[in-house]
């Protein structure tokens, strides 16, 4: 992630020098010991307008419960609770956690933020309160891991909100080619691309474009027992195994007896076949 600095020349040396864009960042949020780890994935937000506007696609009440993984610097957080009367916001970071106690004293004691430190990956989706919303700025390479901690989970949101990397947005609800991804997410819910947040809005800036993708309506729906879920994901899996092999012939080869086939061509390929499509396999 390449960060670039401002430049201030040499007009006069009695004039401070100038602070670079993260430092003025970590000026602003009194972070000069801290700066976003690599590790960790951070990209920080910058700008409370689009905080504001992804708060927004969340669609909350005030009765809303909202989980946040990652809240950062807070800016999210913000917006979250002017919309909604609970958020549980999940920290990594150990001095982002207590910059937060401290940015957010009020909202604790009021029992209107409760604040956690942990990893997501460990972290118990069944304590959180059933019915609540998945609100988050996730860090790229946790991704589909995120949604699959979650929709697969048996305590799963009724709906996710969540800032992603721009092309994984639009494989998951815009594409005209299916794949594992989008498939696995449609078969619990109903993905919308919300709008597109430039790489410039972040700190340090990724190298490419995010977008926030919104997943509503999330449930089992589709399918009436654990069996049929776990067949559900071994059909596709197996599906997609070998994308230049006709789908049918990849089923086959994985050891499946097709029996009905439903509207599925001789000659299509996974990325063809539309959720319906596997569904009917099942």
């Amino acid at each position: 992630m390449n960060q670039s600095s401002i430049n201030t020349g040499a007009r006069s040396q009695t004039k401070k020098r100038a602070l670079r864009p993260l430092d003025q960042f970590n000026s602003l949020f009194g972070l000069q010991a801290s700066r976003p780890k690599k590790s960790l994935g951070q990209n920080f937000l910058m700008h409370a307008r689009i905080a504001n506007r992804i708060a927004g696609a969340a669609e909350l009440a005030p009765e809303s419960v909202v989980f946040e993984i990652g809240p950062g610097t807070g800016m999210l957080t913000h917006e979250l609770l002017k919309m909604t009367g609970k958020v549980i916001a999940l920290e990594a970071d150990q001095e982002l956690f207590e910059k937060l106690k401290i940015d957010f004293d009020t909202e604790i004691k009021e029992g209107k933020l409760e604040l956690l430190h942990g990893d997501i990956r460990t972290f118990e989706i069944s304590s959180l309160p059933k019915n609540y919303k998945l609100v988050a700025n996730i860090p790229y390479y946790l991704t589909g891991e995120i949604f699959r901690m979650f929709l697969e989970s048996q305590n799963q949101p009724i709906s996710m909100t969540l800032l992603v990397q721009k092309e994984v947005a639009e494989r998951i609800a815009r594409s005209k080619k299916e794949s594992i991804l989008s498939i696995s997410v449609k078969a619990f819910g109903t993905p919308k691309y919300e709008f597109t947040v430039p790489r410039g809005a972040f700190r340090p800036a990724p190298k490419v474009d995010s977008a926030v993708l919104t997943i509503c309506d999330i449930s089992r729906k589709n399918f009436s027992s654990k069996k049929d879920e776990q067949l559900f994901f071994e059909l596709v899996h197996a599906g997609f195994a070998h994308k230049r092999k006709f789908v049918l012939k990849n089923l086959v080869e994985a050891g499946f007896q097709i029996g009905n086939t439903g509207e599925i061509k001789e000659k299509a390929r996974a990325e063809d076949l539309q959720l319906s499509d596997w569904l009917g396999l099942i």
